[in-house]
């Protein structure tokens, strides 16, 4: 049976599904995934991890804003056909919930609401002074440090290596996957801990796995299937 058509048979028999995703589920929205030979190690030449960090965030603050705007911020990002699927498979009261690595925040635009942003969201910051909150765009058309009028530091609500997860956040992400009798896990290599031991809370039926490269959920598979994310889900709406 085609890959595609036994991942919609799958969907069809499922009542409890959850989707597990990285950066692979927004690339075709225009955001490179930076672990990817063409991602944004190869533009910049730095390791992102290091740049993305805790550390360098207080100690080269300013390099820090420098990269985040040129590199982390996509304002005209628009859900793709995965977003777009996943938010009608919500709405059906059969997508328990989404659990994204992804920080562009593409799965409430495209209208999902139970999402576990375990990484955060661009569009939410604050103050490190007095805790206000700024949308995106205090930081994407500042200059330098992004300053409150407090004179505090605007910070993104995105976590940084070497910061924890918001516990709240994991504890709802790992009570879905948990209960889930499907589990898709689409665009992530899973090498980035915490987040990709979540998945050996699976328990239920089926493990789908879609990713371009491999993945170290691969052997566990009941579905594995090689491709685009945005692609697979284009042609699930032809099944």
């Amino acid at each position: 049976m085609d890959r595609i058509r036994a991942l919609a048979e799958m969907i069809r028999r499922s009542r409890r599904i959850v989707f597990f995703g990285g950066a692979g589920v927004s690339t075709a929205s225009g955001i490179p995934d930076f672990r990817s030979e063409d991602g944004l190690r190869g533009i910049t030449g730095l390791s992102p991890e290091e740049i993305l960090s805790k550390s360098f965030f207080y100690l080269q603050t300013e390099a820090f804003f420098d990269f985040y705007r040129k590199y982390m911020l996509h304002p005209g990002a628009k859900p793709n056909a995965a977003h777009r699927y996943l938010c009608r498979l919500e709405k059906q009261d059969r997508l328990r919930g989404i659990v994204t690595q992804n920080i562009d925040g593409l799965h409430k635009e495209a209208g999902n609401i139970r999402v576990y942003e375990l990484h955060g969201n661009v569009h939410e910051n604050h103050c490190t002074e007095c805790n206000a909150a700024f949308p995106m765009e205090a930081i994407l058309h500042s200059e330098g440090i992004p300053r409150c009028e407090c004179g505090g530091v605007i910070k993104p609500d995105v976590v940084l290596y070497g910061e924890p997860l918001e516990k709240y956040v994991c504890i709802g992400a790992r009570r879905e996957i948990t209960n889930a009798d499907l589990l898709i896990v689409a665009g992530t290599s899973l090498s980035v801990e915490p987040a990709a031991s979540f998945i050996e809370d699976f328990r239920g039926k089926h493990l789908v796995v879609i990713n371009r490269t491999p993945t170290q959920a691969d052997e566990k598979a009941d579905l594995l299937i090689r491709g685009d994310v945005a692609e697979v889900f284009e042609r699930l709406d032809e099944n």
